[in-house]
């Protein structure tokens, strides 16, 4: 009998796979440490209190940016939210919030590094829902007070409600945002329209469509997701079913889009590899 997915996955983890995602994957399927993993983190967190040194991967610049600090907050809702860490990457996004209250999606000091080629700003970038939205929407979700997350939550208001939907990063951080935000009555109303607007528009990729795309289980991994209810049993089980194909002689996952490089494809491998991992053991599809 051959190994199983998971087996073989957590062979590719060892082998390939950053500190942090390996503590990731202990975390989630070996009973591991949280602390281990926020201690994992740590390293790419700057005395501003942002983060970079790629944790991004596509951005190799070591200097604090706006997503990376998506990308650690996503991390902690994971593990759990470490108070000191979030409140210094809170302190340092005042810093680089924009007049209109929101940041920026790159600064310009990432421009001196190597980086994949759609990551471009100008000298002065203004403020942008994507990853505002993102951010404020996982500090609402954990409870985390701050007087950066009232200013934010104005200005992704402002953006919302003005929204035209034609990039899928777009949609998905708003989404995040609306699940997440207090005011639930507003949020609600939102939705409606927002979730409209996506299920209309050509950013829910077929499950068969091939390149960088948004399939069902990229909106919706989860049967919990609020998305679900949108997406056809059938999808699901062939969405499933790519998935499961999907999985690579090496054990690990692909990524659908052009390496900066090979480290940079190995990094981005280990992500996508856990998460591949946890929509397959959501769905009950992974096998012990």
């Amino acid at each position: 009998m051959g190994r199983s997915i998971l087996e073989r996955a957590e062979d590719f983890i060892w082998k390939n796979a950053r500190l942090l995602e390996r503590r990731l994957f202990e975390f989630h399927f070996k009973d591991g440490s949280p602390a281990a993993v926020v201690d994992a983190l740590r390293p790419y967190q700057n005395a501003d209190g942002g983060f970079g040194n790629a944790l991004e991967p596509d951005i190799r610049c070591p200097d604090s940016q706006p997503v990376p600090v998506q990308h650690a907050l996503e991390l902690l809702s994971t593990v759990g939210f470490d108070g000191e860490m979030v409140k210094d990457a809170c302190d340092y996004l005042l810093t680089i919030t924009t007049a209109e209250g929101g940041v920026p999606w790159l600064l310009p000091s990432a421009l001196k590094y190597p980086r994949a080629p759609w990551w471009q700003t100008g000298d002065a970038p203004a403020a942008a829902v994507n990853p505002t939205a993102a951010i404020a929407g996982l500090l609402h979700q954990n409870g985390f007070r701050h007087e950066w997350l009232e200013v934010a939550t104005k200005f992704c208001w402002s953006k919302i409600a003005k929204l035209e939907l034609t990039d899928p990063h777009d949609a998905g951080v708003v989404l995040k945002f609306l699940y997440n935000v207090p005011d639930r009555a507003r949020a609600d109303a939102e939705l409606t329209r927002v979730v409209g607007l996506l299920l209309s528009s050509d950013l829910v990729a077929d499950v068969n469509a091939e390149g960088y795309v948004f399939k069902p289980l990229d909106w919706a991994p989860t049967p919990e997701h609020p998305l679900r209810e949108h997406v056809g049993p059938e999808d699901v089980a062939a969405n499933l079913d790519l998935l499961v194909a999907g999985q690579q002689p090496d054990g690990g996952w692909n990524i659908s889009w052009e390496p900066l490089s090979r480290a940079c494809e190995l990094e981005w491998r280990g992500s996508v590899t856990v998460e591949a991992l946890l929509t397959l053991r959501a769905n009950g599809r992974l096998e012990a």
